[in-house]
């Protein structure tokens, strides 16, 4: 498991409530019906492809699952595919032998103790191999409509960096966007963060002028 991202000990406030309104108004009036870039059919495909895609690009998975999601989408079908199988449809994806492993006793679990089911609880998906908190998140929002929030990289540079979710791990930051952003955002609040983080706050050279929210973010190294 790679190591959470950090930042400085000195953690800023989050922004006043009704910048938070403007900011995610904004990210809303853009986008008002935000969705995962990974493709699934059903709450269990859905599991398979967020644990598959750690450390891989969703276009990757994307492309690994789709005949992979054509003849599997249930537990059993994936145990009928077996190891030897799924390792065949994966193996573009980074550390596909471990994740194939995982994804096989996952649904060996799913199928002898939810009865092929996926659990809508936090703490039965992190019994669950290959699934870390992350992965159970996306789930519950993604796939049972939770308002919980997967923190990734780009959420937790986001987060600090326009100061609507300010942490020093990605837990923190879990907890600040709980906290602080609107409850009318919390449904949707990842998916508008992960997603402007991956085009437009970028790293290395975040898009500001053709950022929606740029006059409301206080980052002082601003790309306009």
């Amino acid at each position: 498991m790679s190591k959470s991202p950090s930042v400085s000990s000195r953690i800023p406030p989050a922004l006043p409530f009704g910048t938070q309104v403007a900011f995610f108004s904004r990210l809303r009036d853009s986008n008002p019906a935000p969705v995962t870039e990974l493709n699934y059919v059903n709450p269990y495909t859905l599991v398979v492809a967020v644990a598959l895609s750690a450390q891989a690009t969703d276009v990757g998975v994307n492309k690994a699952t789709k005949a992979l999601f054509e003849v599997v989408r249930t537990p059993q079908a994936m145990l009928d595919l077996g190891l030897e199988g799924l390792t065949e449809h994966i193996k573009t994806i980074g550390l596909f032998r471990q994740k194939a492993k995982n994804v096989i006793a996952m649904s060996k679990i799913l199928v002898e103790d939810y009865g092929g089911e996926v659990p809508s609880s936090r703490a039965a998906l992190m019994t669950l191999p290959g699934v870390g908190r992350k992965t159970a998140n996306v789930v519950l929002n993604t796939a049972f409509r939770m308002p919980a929030q997967a923190v990734d990289t780009h959420i937790f540079r986001v987060g600090n960096r326009t100061r609507i979710a300010p942490g020093r791990d990605v837990d923190d930051v879990e907890r600040a966007i709980e906290d602080n952003i609107p409850a009318e955002f919390q449904q949707d609040a990842h998916h508008w963060l992960i997603l402007h983080g991956r085009y437009i706050c970028q790293a290395r050279r975040p898009r500001c002028a053709v950022c929606v929210v740029s006059d409301l973010c206080p980052y002082e190294e601003k790309t306009l």
